[in-house]
């Protein structure tokens, strides 16, 4: 690799491989250097919807009505829409951008292969989400869509205005998520052997179910639409997110127990 790969960098590769039942795989500098980039992109990835929730929080205070006689929508709401779409731009950017700081680094670490391996049949969305996870995915962002639509052609003043930042930053965290998802499904193998193989796989599977985990959809609401009150409404709202997050902790522990018995099936035959 054209950057040193630090002892400590080698170290967590090797309890990264022992952690998924690859211990009879050798942590390799491309591999350290691999999970060191995600790691650090996973950093500033969980950093940049928090900012952007912020943003968005202050955004939609900004042009919140000082009396209740002024509600409507005025040119400091439609401004405040504008500037939000600009955050909305910048966060799917900022997003890219991570993603194609990771390609580089798995490009490098391509480019020094001697051979490569390569997945006789390619790892589809099945295999690297899962069915549970896609269709979680689906509905939640179906959902959200949903309730915000409904929120702003039945309710009026305040409601309506949230429902309107909510759905612009879910459009926004929507394109953000296809954008990030499409890179980690379709990037290349990086890998020079059976054991590197896997790994690449394993990375590949963890990359995709990081980007899948609707955190901001479920966070938007209290941007936004519960600051209007715990009303029928909202209580839909909040429902809705408790079952996601059920259901989303059902599946995670689906998979801990699949990869748990796939860890042992052979060692048991």
């Amino acid at each position: 690799m054209s950057r040193k790969v630090r002892p400590a960098e080698l170290e967590m590769a090797r309890l990264w491989l022992a952690g998924r039942g690859l211990a009879d795989v050798a942590p390799t500098p491309m591999l350290a250097a691999r999970l060191a980039v995600r790691r650090r992109a996973r950093v500033v990835a969980a950093i940049l919807p928090a900012a952007f929730l912020i943003a968005a929080a202050l955004v939609y205070v900004s042009a919140l009505p000082i009396r209740p006689a002024d509600d409507g929508f005025g040119t400091q709401r439609r401004w405040a829409l504008v500037v939000l779409a600009v955050l909305v731009a910048g966060l799917v950017a900022g997003l890219s951008l991570l993603d194609r700081w990771v390609r580089r680094v798995d490009q490098q670490a391509g480019a020094e292969l001697q051979r490569r391996a390569t997945h006789s049949v390619r790892p589809g969305w099945r295999t690297v989400l899962g069915v549970p996870r896609v269709a979680l995915l689906a509905v939640t962002y179906a959902g959200a869509a949903v309730l915000a639509i409904a929120a702003l052609t039945i309710r009026d003043g305040a409601a309506r205005y949230a429902a309107v930042i909510l759905l612009i930053g879910l459009c926004g965290v929507a394109v953000g998520t296809a954008v990030q998802l499409r890179h980690v499904l379709t990037h290349p193998v990086v890998a020079d052997g059976e054991g590197s193989l896997k790994a690449d796989l394993l990375m590949r599977v963890e990359d995709a179910r990081e980007v899948a985990v609707p955190t901001v959809v479920w966070s938007l609401p209290v941007v936004s639409v519960f600051d209007t009150g715990l009303d029928p409404w909202n209580t839909g709202w909040l429902i809705f997110m408790i079952l996601s997050v059920i259901a989303l902790a059902l599946i995670t522990a689906g998979d801990a127990r699949s990869a748990l018995a796939a860890q042992h099936g052979p060692t048991a035959r």
